[in-house]
């Protein structure tokens, strides 16, 4: 018997109840830490390619080693929770995550540094469905879609907090501080989680399903591979293809292993219930806006705007501390308009605020922005936190590492598709653009277009004036392809709100029940 199924009769489980909230605090703790080791890297690579001499090629798998790694095994890392212990779990994959920071920030070349990060994703994919499974086992029903919103809360924070958190480290230390830092929360969270998180079993303990997890360590990684590399190799080059058809084959092998298993470790039958199959659409789709938004969004602030790290970081704040708010409220809008309604509205928020961004122009007039980072910021709040807790509630209990890893699964593929596919729209539009705007400079000006970043680099070895003329013309190209790429995300957000409409439209049966409450209402 599951916590939710019986009462907090006994003094074991009354003392875990008491203890629900400080139990959600440890859970948020540690999972803003692993947000935040996700969101703040990339201030640092300017200072990584100085200090490590590493190169672009470096610089791109030091970012994506963690998110590869951590993507590829949530599935396999849930299921292990649900196997051995949620709290087990979760302990393993602090220490595994605090050791691996550690020797993050005392690397002393690009590879040391790639293969601490891979083994920081270790951690965070045992981490994070821990946290969230733990939390479904704690709290009853009732209190559960308000803590999950909580929880939601806290994951905003730390994507807003990791560009404040590495910028201000960055001025004060060394970049070898950013990892260092998770190395003390991993302390605090450790013990406190001795006192406040509970072991979580089930009576029923789930079997194992080792061809399974193989299956989908391979798909998924295989996935993500092709989702990082499709900008540099190329979206329809042979490579990228042959990759995606990898991944779509062993993924096809996976489900078909799942649906014929016994014992599933992920039972893909749960996809015909339309309120699951809207929530991980709605999650991948918003965290595919989400992502794609901060990529392009961080870069314009800082080298069109001409913000430090640490002042664009700042400016990202509005959204953060609205999504804080938004997120854990959700759930009583949900409770009052249902999740159709909210979610479906939600993205069209989204849209709304995303439309404004694309008004911010070459000179960004800061409250215009600001305004548009709230707005979308309240709508995200309004979508993830609802479709967090639909897809946790929509599988059975001692499940919930599963379910937990689901959750956060479609979350990094929406989010690398976010980065991949708008950094590479937005890079074509650039290149488009500034073909035109160069005509008459020198040859040397020409030869480092493909991105403003190189644009701005070159500009500092020519004369003047046409360091001046490559500077602007870069910078305009820029606004101009970022303009119209957050137009692409605000279409998106658009057509995700009417997937959500559509998929969870009543049924027939209940239209039917629905008018016939209604004629017998009118007949009294």
């Amino acid at each position: 018997m599951t916590v939710e199924q019986k009462p907090f009769a006994t003094n074991e489980l009354s003392r875990d109840y008491d203890r629900r909230w400080w139990t959600l605090g440890v859970l948020c703790m540690s999972l803003v830490m692993i947000v935040v080791a996700n969101a703040s890297l990339n201030v640092a690579l300017p200072t990584l390619t100085k200090d490590l001499h590493a190169g672009s090629s470096a610089l791109q798998w030091i970012v994506d080693a963690y998110s590869l790694v951590f993507a590829g095994l949530l599935l396999t890392a849930g299921a292990l929770g649900d196997r051995f212990g949620r709290r087990l779990a979760l302990n393993v994959g602090l220490v595994t995550f605090g050791v691996a920071s550690g020797m993050a920030a005392l690397a002393t070349s690009s590879g040391q540094l790639i293969l601490a990060r891979a083994a920081m994703g270790i951690g965070a994919a045992l981490v994070m469905p821990s946290t969230l499974s733990v939390l479904a086992h704690v709290f009853p029903p009732n209190e559960r879609p308000r803590a999950i919103a909580i929880w939601t809360g806290f994951a905003g924070v730390g994507a807003g907090l990791g560009g404040v958190t590495s910028g201000w480290l960055l001025q004060h230390f060394w970049w070898g501080s950013i990892f260092l830092t998770n190395v003390g929360v991993v302390a605090v969270a450790l013990l406190a989680g001795a006192f406040f998180v509970p072991s979580s079993r089930t009576d029923r303990t789930p079997t194992l399903d080792p061809v399974g997890a193989i299956l989908s360590i391979a798909g998924l990684g295989s996935l993500i591979y092709a989702i990082i590399e499709a900008p540099v190799a190329g979206w329809i080059s042979g490579r990228t293809l042959v990759l995606f058809a990898l991944s779509a084959a062993v993924l096809a092998g996976f489900a078909k292993w799942e649906l014929r298993t016994p014992e599933p470790m992920l039972d893909l039958r749960f996809f015909r219930n339309p309120r699951f199959t809207a929530a991980a659409s709605s999650i991948t789709l918003i965290f595919f806006v989400m992502f794609g938004m901060i990529f392009v969004l961080t870069q314009y602030l800082q080298s069109v705007v001409g913000y430090t790290p640490l002042q664009a970081g700042v400016r990202m704040l509005p959204w953060a501390l609205v999504y804080m708010v938004a997120a854990p409220r959700s759930a009583r809008l949900v409770e009052r308009w249902g999740h159709r309604r909210v979610v479906s509205t939600g993205l069209a928020v989204v849209a709304a605020g995303l439309a404004l961004l694309s008004q911010s122009g070459l000179h960004a007039n800061y409250a215009l922005l600001a305004l548009s980072l709230v707005v979308t910021a309240a709508g995200m709040g309004m979508v993830t936190a609802p479709s967090t807790g639909a897809i946790v509630s929509s599988l059975p209990l001692n499940k919930a590492g599963v379910g937990s890893a689901v959750n956060d699964t479609t979350r990094e593929l929406g989010g690398a598709l976010g980065v991949a596919v708008v950094g590479s729209i937005l890079a074509s539009l650039y290149r488009g653009d500034i073909a035109h705007r160069i005509v008459g400079l020198p040859v040397a000006a020409h030869s480092a277009t493909g991105s403003l970043g190189a644009a701005l680099q070159a500009s500092t070895a020519l004369p003047r004036p046409t360091a001046e003329a490559l500077v602007s013309a870069a910078r305009e190209s820029y606004v101009h392809a970022f303009d119209l790429t957050i137009v692409v995300t605000t279409v998106v957000a658009l057509l995700a709100s009417g997937l959500v409409w559509w998929l969870l439209r009543p049924a027939p049966a209940e239209v039917t029940d629905t008018a016939e409450a209604s004629m017998a209402l009118e007949a009294a």
